[in-house]
């Protein structure tokens, strides 16, 4: 599967989880210590070898509890990527780069 899609997934599977606000972007000093075979786009820098591993950055709603929202968000892109396509993931990492302020 191409990186592209599997980010594509990533993604959009981060967003379908309540309490993510929107994605974040990936910091420029990660960017630049891409390894070969890694890819960046949307919020979500995914390596693949022996495994998908992925760096997923997001925001919250400012009424997530974070911890459960981090584990939420990791559980349900492990489960879309075994499903989905059939590979084995090693390691999601979520990044809360902010908290969106409550409106009113």
């Amino acid at each position: 599967m191409s990186p592209i899609a599997l980010i594509g997934i990533i993604s959009r599977t981060a967003q379908d989880v309540q309490g993510v606000v929107r994605m974040g972007a990936v910091p420029p000093s990660r960017v630049g210590q891409l390894l070969t075979g890694s890819h960046t786009r949307d919020g979500v820098l995914v390596r693949v070898g022996g495994g998908v591993s992925a760096d997923v950055y997001l925001v919250a709603q400012s009424d997530a509890q974070l911890l459960d929202l981090g584990q939420q968000v990791q559980a349900a892109i492990a489960h879309a990527i075994g499903n989905m396509v059939g590979m084995d993931v090693r390691e999601v990492n979520v990044y809360i780069q902010d908290v969106e302020a409550a409106r009113g």
